[in-house]
């Protein structure tokens, strides 16, 4: 017998999640939910926060890029799919095909309002809202939930199970010729305590792993050390 009695092992059973749980919640997710950025980065107001109000999940990372704002900005006006790409994982958010590795001028043109496709099939879309050439782009996506069907809460109420989120890319003049760039997501829906359970679980760690990727990806186009 190994002396320890069922009931201690069951409140041992319990014990060891819950502590692990708060470790992750005190320790490690708002790091995951901050990566790269400074305090006073994750502190600050963005221009398109103000479109979710409310929001149940944000997240602020950031990371700087070795060139000058005019020179980063045309890799994010051409993003989208069956445009430029997103720059991440393309397997996984581009349907396999390769994000772009130049500029591509007919790809420049952005207006607010204008749609860029989420996915290949152009069923889901990201819409422009909010858009500062070379200092801010706020895209934002609104999606019935389950079936993924985009809608617009300029002429319908949301339905009764959505996710609202923008994803905003803000860029600043960094010492050195090169750009500082923020990017800040909000998000809301319906039913809540689900829309918060999926966030922690999958949502957030699957946005850090595609979010650094872009950043590793863009640093390298605009670096030109493709």
């Amino acid at each position: 017998m190994n002396g320890h009695r069922p009931g201690s092992r069951r409140l041992l059973t319990r014990a060891v999640p819950a502590a692990a749980g708060a470790v992750y919640g005190a320790v490690v997710r708002p790091r995951l939910l901050t990566w790269g950025a400074t305090p006073e980065e994750a502190a600050r107001a963005y221009p398109g926060d103000d479109l979710v109000p409310g929001a149940h999940a944000s997240s602020t990372m950031a990371t700087t890029l070795p060139a000058p704002p005019a020179e980063v900005w045309p890799w994010l006006a051409q993003m989208g799919c069956n445009r430029g790409g997103w720059y991440s994982w393309d397997r996984l958010d581009n349907g396999g095909r390769p994000s772009a590795e130049r500029i591509v001028p007919e790809w420049q043109h952005l207006e607010v309002g204008q749609r860029l496709d989420s996915v290949p099939s152009g069923h889901a879309w990201f819409t422009v809202a909010v858009l500062a050439p070379e200092s801010t782009l706020v895209l934002r996506a609104q999606l019935e939930l389950p079936s993924g069907r985009p809608f617009d809460t300029r002429y319908e109420p949301p339905p009764r199970a959505y996710v609202d989120a923008v994803w905003g890319f803000h860029l600043r003049p960094a010492p050195g010729d090169r750009t500082r760039v923020v990017v800040r997501t909000r998000g809301r829906g319906r039913p809540g305590a689900l829309m918060r359970i999926m966030d922690v679980l999958y949502n957030e760690p699957a946005h850090l792993i595609m979010q650094t990727r872009q950043f590793r990806n863009l640093r390298d186009r605009v670096g030109g050390t493709l």
